[in-house]
C-alpha cells in the first residue's frame, strides 16, 4: 500500500466512523445542542461536509480561496442526516478521485499556502488536517450524545 492509498484509507476510516456517530443521534436530537453558541448536531454535520467541499477547492488552488464560491450547502434546508449524506456524496467522490489522481511525491512536492491563517504546509500534511478536523468534531458529537444522556455508537470495533 503506498502513501496515496493509506491516505485515502484514513479518509475512509475517519468517515465511516464518522457516519456511525452521525447516525446514532436521535432524530428529535438532531438541533439540539449544548448552549446558544454552539452548533447544532446537525449544523455540525453540515459543517464537516461543507468543509470538506471547501478543502478540496483549496486543495485543486494550492491555498487559501481569496474569494469563497457560493456553496451547494447555503440553500439547502437542513432536514435529516441521512439527506445530508446522500447530498454529500457527489462532492465526497469528487474529493477523493482528486486525492487518487495525486503521485507519491506530490505529497511533500506540492505546497497549499494558506499563509493568511498562518500556515503553509505540504499536500500530504494538508490531506491529513482535513481528516483530523472530520475527527475532532466526531469527537464533539460523541460528548454531545453523552450530555443527552443517550446512547453513543461504539467506533472502536
Amino acid at each position: 500500500m503506498n502513501s496515496i492509498e493509506l491516505i485515502i484509507l484514513n479518509f475512509e476510516e475517519v468517515r465511516r466512523r464518522s457516519v456511525k456517530v452521525w447516525r446514532g443521534i436521535p432524530e428529535e436530537k438532531i438541533q439540539w445542542k449544548p448552549d446558544q453558541e454552539a452548533m447544532s448536531c446537525l449544523e455540525m454535520v453540515r459543517h464537516v461536509l461543507e468543509s470538506e467541499y471547501y478543502y478540496h477547492l483549496m486543495i485543486n488552488q494550492k491555498g487559501s480561496l481569496k474569494e469563497y464560491p457560493e456553496s451547494p450547502y447555503l440553500t439547502r434546508p437542513f432536514i435529516s442526516i441521512e439527506e445530508e449524506l446522500e447530498f454529500a456524496q457527489k462532492y465526497r467522490d469528487e474529493f477523493l478521485n482528486t486525492v487518487r489522481k495525486y503521485q507519491e511525491e506530490d505529497l511533500s512536492t506540492i505546497n497549499i499556502d494558506r499563509s493568511n491563517v498562518g500556515y503553509i504546509r505540504s499536500l500530504g500534511d494538508m490531506l491529513l488536517r482535513i481528516a483530523y478536523h472530520e475527527s475532532i468534531h466526531t469527537g464533539q458529537l460523541l460528548q454531545y450524545l453523552r450530555m443527552m444522556n443517550v446512547d453513543r455508537p461504539n467506533i472502536w470495533d
